[in-house]
Parts: C-alpha cells; structure tokens; sequence
C-alpha cells in the first residue's frame, strides 16, 4: 500500500465511480475522504480508494445506497473495533442481501443473522433420517408382509436422493 493521497478526480478514474456519486458518498458519509488540504480539496488515500470500489461494486449489483448505508451502520454497531467496514471486510452482494465474511463467519450485514450451512452436519441428518426410515420399514414389514414392496420403493428413492 501506499501513503499518497489521491485527488477527487485521480479517485473517480481509478474507482470507475462518477463525480456526483463520489460527492453525494462524501456529504452522506458513505465514504469520507482520510484528508483535506488547507483550501478544504478531499484527498483520498488507497483504503479510501478500496471503500469507494466496494460500494461501487456491491450498488453495481443490485444493492441500493440506502441499504448499504444501513448495513454499514449495522456493521459498526455488530462490530464494534471496525473503523471503516467497506475496507475491513468481505462483503458479498447476493440479490438484496449483503453478506459479511468476518473471522470465519458468515452473517447478513442488516440482522446479524449467522449464514452458515453446515453441509457436513446436513449430510449426517440426512443419513440418520435414512437409517430411522429403513428401521421402521424393517419393524412394519414384520407386521404386515403385504407392506414390503412399498416400503422397499420408499427406500429405494431416498438412497437414490443421497
């Protein structure tokens, strides 16, 4: 990384955003530049530079400034030890739902709400759902004979499921 610090327009030809865009961030405080000179001009430095490509980038998919001012928001009050969230963080735009990769965690940047599937857990349950399944089709054959070809269909398409 570097110390410079990057002038308004050096920011919007590096970033690909627009003046308006880069002012409106500014004044709303979206992204606010790191220095000013004495004549009160922005400069951005390059975490600068990184905040203002990540909001670029996750408005370029879908996500509405105010909704991701409100998760910035949501962000400094989950996480309390970030200074600048857009630089600090991965963020993920997946349609309306901006996700957040922190620690090993992922969460929904809005509620907080843990989006981790446990896929290896997923697969245990599913087995144990087969094995109860084939034990009560076992206990309902010995009841009823007539059952049996049923039963062994079911069995058949959740082992084809797995």
């Amino acid at each position: 990384m570097t110390d410079q610090a990057y002038t308004s327009r050096q920011a919007i030809a590096i970033t690909g955003v627009t003046h308006r865009q880069l002012a409106y961030w500014r004044k709303t405080g979206l992204v606010i530049p790191s220095y000013q000179t004495r004549g009160g001009h922005a400069r951005y430095s390059f975490t600068d530079l990184v905040a203002i490509k990540a909001a670029k980038q996750l408005i370029d998919a879908g996500i509405s400034v105010q909704r991701l001012r409100r998760s910035i928001t949501a962000l400094t009050r989950l996480l309390p030890n970030l200074n600048k969230p857009l630089t600090e963080l991965s963020l993920v735009a997946t349609g309306d739902v901006v996700l957040i990769f922190h620690q090993g965690a992922a969460f929904e940047a809005l509620s907080g709400q843990e989006w981790i599937l446990p896929i290896a857990q997923l697969q245990r349950d599913i087995e144990r759902h087969i094995h109860n399944v084939s034990s009560d089709a076992r206990k309902q054959t010995d009841l009823f004979p007539e059952l049996a070809t049923e039963t062994e269909f079911q069995q058949s398409n959740l082992k084809k499921a797995v």
